[in-house]
């Protein structure tokens, strides 16, 4: 299934920029959006922002977000891997590509990721994949639980990245 999701952020591409490729706000975001049961076992940021950057991150958060009924195909928590791997800039736009692998569910999504400068001064960051569930008969109905819990953690995230951008 496609997925296209819209994120803004008050700041400019810059600021959004150092923010993304900042390791500790890469950590706080990720055990943030999990809850408080969610275990962050690697958030990692390579690279540089004038040259392109990577950021991965590992973590295990519990399925509440998951229908009931979809909950024996995936247990009671989920390994979530993210890797964003950055281009430099491009005048005021900065594209990547984004792959999130749901191990145990079996989900995994791919596509690009791109931070555009808006002219308020604000930046839109924009995932768009496909999304795919390979679990026989059920796929369809696993991939749009799975969406919503994607756009459920991104909408966390970009509270996340708005707190972090404001703070004093």
């Amino acid at each position: 299934m496609h997925l296209s999701v819209d994120l803004h952020y008050p700041a400019g591409l810059d600021e959004v920029t150092r923010m993304l490729a900042s390791e500790a706000f890469v950590r706080w975001r990720a055990q943030r959006t999990g809850g408080s049961q969610a275990l962050v076992e690697l958030a990692d940021v390579t690279g540089s922002i004038d040259e392109g950057f990577s950021v991965v991150v590992r973590r295990t958060l519990p399925t509440d977000q998951i229908p009931g009924h979809l909950r024996a195909f995936v247990g009671n928590a989920l390994e979530v891997r993210q890797a964003e791997v950055w281009e430099p800039a491009d005048g005021d736009v900065r594209r990547g590509t984004v792959s999130l692998e749901i191990t145990g569910a079996p989900v995994r999504m791919t596509g690009t990721v791109t931070l555009e400068a808006l002219p308020d001064g604000g930046t839109r960051h924009s995932y768009d994949g496909e999304l795919k569930a390979t679990v026989p008969l059920f796929a369809a109905a696993v991939e749009e639980a799975a969406a919503g819990a994607v756009r459920t953690t991104l909408a966390s995230e970009e509270q996340a990245g708005v707190e972090w951008l404001t703070a004093p």
